[in-house]
């Protein structure tokens, strides 16, 4: 009897902290299972959620931060990849941003898909987000739903503001490593700039596309400025505000405390598959005066702050598209020039 009066405490500990956080990661996967089933059963697409929230983890609820980064990109790719070519590919953003690369893999596997590509965002989807989301062929924002500028940052500064300061200073009084990373600067914009031209071929004009790719990756405002929809409209992109219920209510099964498994699918045999990343180590918050810029990435959509973020993608079961569908893409399919449509 005193041996189980003194395991006690430890049983009850591995109640709070492990039993019940087990079984509500379970019944939440299983209700995620039920909503994107219904979802794609009513809109006979695949549907893809790129949901990155700020949540506690651990045992102190420390908050953690994520962003789009290559691990998506790799998931997000071979649920693309894995789509039937002429079943429509409904992608729900929510996120801050990311790095370019991976970004630019989603948006160009998206642009490449065959079938109606549409992006949804429920309340913003901003740098890395705007630039997947300009391969869509529709763009539907929530009211008051934001997307914002595509301008890159190098080591944490604005391109744009790189160069202005190139131009208003003489060379004499500028030192070199300003003026290389202002010519990094210079070499950002345009990549970013042709990328929004690529993504926005065939759903917009040649000219409208570029007046966008001006606008967005030229640093005409800050990196965090809100573009809502009727601003969105004004420079060109086909933004709609027709926000399926169903959409808006998937968001609800996102709260901020998740899980720690990152990529959840249902597989041909309809049964929901969880697979656990270990978490990467994000840099540190930014301090003004000490980073040392040498030491950071030069080329991002997005500067990423202390934390990680959650990451999944919606479950998919061929079933409830209720026909016999023909393989999806593969890999060089994706890689291809997009059709216009």
């Amino acid at each position: 009897m005193d041996d189980l009066f003194g395991a006690l405490p430890f049983l009850i500990l591995m109640l709070f902290f492990f039993i019940i956080p087990a079984m509500t990661r379970r019944q939440r996967g299983q209700e995620l299972e039920r909503h994107f089933s219904r979802i794609q059963k009513k809109r006979r697409s695949r549907v893809i959620a790129i949901v990155h929230r700020q949540e506690p983890m651990g045992l102190l609820g420390i908050p953690m931060l994520r962003y789009i980064d290559l691990n998506d990109a790799e998931d997000v790719l071979e649920a693309i990849r894995t789509t039937p070519k002429n079943t429509p590919i409904d992608l729900v953003l929510h996120t801050p941003g990311g790095l370019v690369l991976p970004a630019l893999q989603i948006a160009r596997a998206l642009k490449a898909h065959p079938a109606r590509t549409t992006v949804f965002v429920p309340h913003y989807a901003m740098s890395g987000g705007t630039l997947i989301a300009l391969a869509a062929d529709e763009i539907v924002l929530n009211q008051h739903a934001v997307l914002g500028p595509i301008d890159p940052q190098i080591g944490g500064i604005p391109a744009a503001s790189l160069l202005r300061l190139r131009q208003e200073k003489s060379a004499d009084a500028t030192d070199d490593y300003t003026l290389v990373l202002a010519d990094v600067g210079h070499m950002a914009i345009e990549q970013l700039k042709r990328a929004a031209r690529e993504l926005l071929s065939g759903t917009v004009s040649d000219n409208a596309a570029a007046a966008v790719a001006d606008q967005l990756a030229t640093g005409k405002w800050t990196h965090d400025y809100p573009i809502e929809a009727a601003e969105a409209r004004e420079i060109g992109l086909n933004v709609t505000t027709v926000m399926p219920p169903e959409i808006s209510q998937l968001m609800a099964l996102f709260p901020d405390r998740l899980s720690r498994t990152s990529v959840k699918f249902i597989g041909s045999d309809s049964r929901l598959f969880g697979f656990l990343r270990p978490r990467e180590r994000a840099p540190g918050p930014e301090m003004r005066g000490t980073p040392p810029l040498t030491e950071r990435t030069p080329f991002t959509g997005y500067e990423p702050h202390a934390g990680a973020r959650s990451f999944s993608y919606g479950p998919w079961n061929p079933k409830d598209i209720r026909e016999q569908l023909p393989p999806g893409p593969s890999a060089e399919d994706v890689m291809e020039r997009p059709r216009r449509r």
